[in-house]
């Protein structure tokens, strides 16, 4: 039996109702599960190009519903398109976008955003704050749940003991402490403790270097300190191909790797690829999921 996908299409007035609706009828996602798209009420109206504090709270609703139905086994898994943070904060809800919606959703105590592609796979420690607040949340505490949890998670994608390399936080990971002590004194520690626990975890490594070694095949997925540190080798080598997926929720959820291009939304020019990966990516775990429960 083929698993059951929620398909939520995110901000409205975004590219998220195109690129569902081009994913529905995608042959290779009806082929790995059956798509049950998730969308605002039919009564509501909302014109495309922008954010709104209605379409921050359709979003939000849309989330809601999609997550009840996964926790209560209606669903098998859920793939997401994007909402806006903007829209969010207009509606005066307090999060800043899925990851930690789903969370508090959920009751998780600590998730991690991971970026999944056939080129290269990239853990955040950190994920929607301002770059001046990265090195004081760089602690050892969350570096080592970090490590933990993408040990933890990466045996559902195949990956049985994965190899994971911890990039640092300052330019040539602190070199020694001459460019800024946290690759010495949190992040090293954390690996440390990690190795200790039977994780193979190596680093920090200077960020300049480490994606390259991760693409040709050196580890297995690699830890990233903050947002764009992960997120721009990723997206220069998968744009459109790579999945987001949550880490560390009692559900399965994937998500595109791209925003919700409020310029292009509703002209047709919409490219559904990452979408459809999003989808197929969920019913391969929901899948495995399933199939661990019964063993």
């Amino acid at each position: 039996m083929l698993p059951t996908i929620a398909l939520t299409v995110g901000d409205p007035a975004g590219i998220g109702p195109e690129i569902v609706g081009k994913t529905v009828a995608d042959s290779r996602v009806r082929e790995v599960c059956v798509p049950v798209v998730y969308g605002p009420d039919r009564a509501e109206q909302f014109a495309p190009g922008g954010p709104t504090a209605g379409t921050g709270l359709a979003a939000y609703e849309i989330i809601v519903r999609a997550v009840q139905d996964a926790t209560s086994g209606r669903v098998d898994a859920i793939a997401t398109a994007p909402v806006s943070k903007e829209a969010f904060a207009m509606a005066g809800l307090p999060w800043r976008g899925h990851t930690d919606l789903l969370a508090h959703l959920t009751g998780s105590p600590f998730v991690a955003m991971m970026f999944d592609s056939p080129a290269l796979r990239v853990v955040l420690a950190t994920i929607h704050v301002a770059l001046r607040e990265v090195p004081d949340l760089i602690t050892r505490a969350r570096m080592e749940r970090t490590i933990r949890l993408t040990a933890a998670e990466l045996p559902r994608f195949g990956i049985a003991a994965p190899r994971i390399g911890v990039a640092g936080l300052n330019p040539h990971a602190g070199e020694h402490g001459l460019m800024g002590r946290e690759d010495d004194e949190e992040i090293a520690p954390a690996v440390q403790a990690c190795r200790a626990a039977g994780v193979d975890v190596t680093g920090p490594w200077p960020a300049d270097t480490i994606f390259t070694r991760a693409a040709r095949g050196e580890f297995d997925v690699v830890v990233a300190c903050y947002h764009d540190q992960g997120l721009i080798p990723v997206k220069l080598a998968a744009f459109g191909e790579s999945v987001n997926v949550t880490l560390g929720l009692p559900i399965v959820r994937t998500s595109v790797d791209h925003g919700t291009a409020f310029d292009i939304a509703g002209r047709g020019l919409a490219d559904p690829g990452s979408m459809i990966q999003a989808v197929r990516l969920a019913a391969r775990l929901a899948t495995r999921s399933h199939s661990s429960a019964q063993d």
